[in-house]
């Protein structure tokens, strides 16, 4: 793999998880641009590995108190408010590993093409601007309750879907409950380390299946930029995200699904 190649990707890729604006349209765009090669599923794991180390590295100390409060309810029937939060975490993650499982191969058959992403980048750009706009941002991430965890979590389904955008459509539904900005993103991050851990073993399983030779530089050079770049852009996104809003990423997602319809229609 060209290692200039691999470096792009996997900035984009740390840059795109975790901002509402649609990893999987810009992994389409890219290659379709410049003529590349596909990357293949190798690397592919390698990038969701590098999100993942950026997630739980960011929200490190919040990782450790949830994983031990979580590992309290279960030895100790211990149930506090940190182990409750654990729970509607694991929670909200269901309906997308429950999803992934009955429908993932129909999803990357059938709508896996430019159009279908044009698309969803639009209209899944126009709801984020609605809910951020006209709906009240007043509670934080600890006040989700069962009902909260799993509305999001049927958003995340959704995001099965290429170009919607996880973190874009949990936010959504979390702005449309009454989160605020921040709370939004930070339950939205935090729902996305679990999901991350299950796609990236269910991509792993089919890497060990197929024995194809791999290119072990490539690997790690695409999980550090991806782990880097992703580290930096949840840093940022949270600063900014109550002083600038959602709108910037609505403007943008609607001009990218307009450069996909330009392009592929």
């Amino acid at each position: 793999m060209d290692y200039t190649h691999a470096i792009l990707l996997a900035l984009l890729q740390g840059l795109t998880e975790f901002l509402p604006i649609s990893s999987s349209a810009h992994l389409v765009l890219m290659p379709r641009l410049f003529g590349w090669v596909d990357q293949g599923l190798a690397f592919d794991v390698a990038l969701h590995v590098g999100t993942l180390v950026a997630v739980v590295g960011y929200f490190r100390r919040e990782v450790a108190a949830l994983l031990s409060a979580w590992i309290r309810s279960i030895t100790r029937r211990q149930f506090d408010a940190e182990a409750k939060f654990a729970w509607l975490v694991l929670l909200a993650t269901l309906p997308a590993a429950l999803a992934g499982l009955l429908w993932s191969g129909m999803i990357e058959t059938l709508l896996r093409s430019p159009l279908v992403i044009a698309v969803t980048t639009i209209v899944f750009g126009l709801l984020l601007g609605w809910a951020d706009r006209y709906c009240r941002h007043w509670r934080d991430e600890h006040s989700v309750g069962v009902k909260d965890a799993l509305l999001i979590g049927l958003a995340q389904a959704v995001s099965l879907i290429p170009g919607t955008s996880r973190s874009g459509i949990t936010m959504t539904m979390g702005l449309a409950l009454g989160l605020s900005r921040s709370a939004a993103a930070r339950f939205s991050f935090l729902m996305s380390i679990p999901i991350i851990i299950l796609a990236g073993g269910y991509e792993g399983l089919k890497l060990v299946e197929e024995a194809a030779p791999v290119d072990w530089y490539a690997l790690l050079l695409g999980t550090t930029v991806s782990a880097a770049s992703a580290f930096l852009c949840i840093h940022f996104f949270l600063r900014l995200i109550e002083r600038v809003g959602m709108m910037p990423f609505v403007i943008y997602r609607l001009l990218l699904g307009g450069v996909l319809l330009w392009m592929f229609a």
